[in-house]
């Protein structure tokens, strides 16, 4: 039976311990459309430059994870053709003719198998990497998600992407309630709205870390460092994600 790994990361508002081989890196919905110029996320309006900033971090995070044979998990955001799993509540917001489903600059918004939906080039899944679709916010809702962490005996989750406020947010809390603990990485993660961010990031830690602990990814790569060894070599990106689990 191998000896679990303790690990620590200086982070807020204490130090997260964790063992590499019962944790997962989740990458939270690094699209095209959310983060490449020409995409849904700046036909808003939105400054793209304020979630571009999490790539090369997040680049670094990944290629160490990967390196030490760490669980990565992806997720996107986007419905059915159909949008038969897109409720009014969702379905209704926004602007009457730049809504989910409607034609946008890099395909129909937020819809699967669109090239917005798609993830960004420079954090393309490899192969055994999952890829969670989801049509909420939060990672867990209407997913696979919880039952993949439990068939791998995941108990700590590394929180990244965008947005920071919403899905990053959301899947934290969801996160937390099922009892896994939670360290998103700050410069990992990434809001439009640079007041939304800082109150994100804060609202994680408060209290004694009511829904996780926040820490720089140089901590983070600091405490993986002096991890032993048991990845394989990087293996070759592959251009189609696996599947959502069952």
């Amino acid at each position: 039976m191998a000896v679990p790994e303790s690990l620590s990361v200086e982070a807020a508002p204490y130090p997260f311990p964790f063992d590499p081989a019962e944790t997962a890196l989740v990458l939270i919905d690094m699209q095209r459309d959310f983060l490449e110029p020409g995409g849904f996320g700046e036909s808003l309006g939105n400054d793209v430059k304020q979630l571009r900033r999490t790539i090369a971090p997040l680049r670094a995070v990944l290629d160490a994870c990967r390196a030490a044979g760490m669980t990565v998990i992806h997720t996107r955001e986007g419905h059915l053709p159909d949008l038969s799993d897109c409720p009014p509540s969702k379905l209704l917001r926004g602007n009457p003719s730049m809504r989910i489903g409607d034609p946008g600059p890099k395909g129909r918004i937020l819809v699967r198998g669109e090239e917005g939906h798609d993830i960004i080039e420079e954090l393309y899944p490899v192969a055994g990497e999952p890829v969670i679709d989801k049509p909420g916010k939060g990672a867990f809702y209407a997913t696979g998600f919880g039952d993949l962490l439990t068939a791998r005996g995941i108990r700590w989750l590394v929180v990244t992407g965008v947005t920071t406020e919403v899905c990053v947010h959301t899947t934290v809390r969801e996160a937390n309630d099922r009892g896994y603990e939670c360290l998103v990485l700050s410069d990992c993660v990434g809001s439009y709205f640079p007041q939304f961010q800082q109150a994100g990031l804060e609202m994680v830690a408060a209290q004694g870390g009511i829904f996780g602990w926040t820490a720089e990814s140089a901590a983070f790569l600091a405490a993986l460092a002096t991890a032993s060894p048991t990845g394989p070599d990087t293996p070759e990106t592959v251009r189609e994600p696996a599947r959502q689990p069952l």
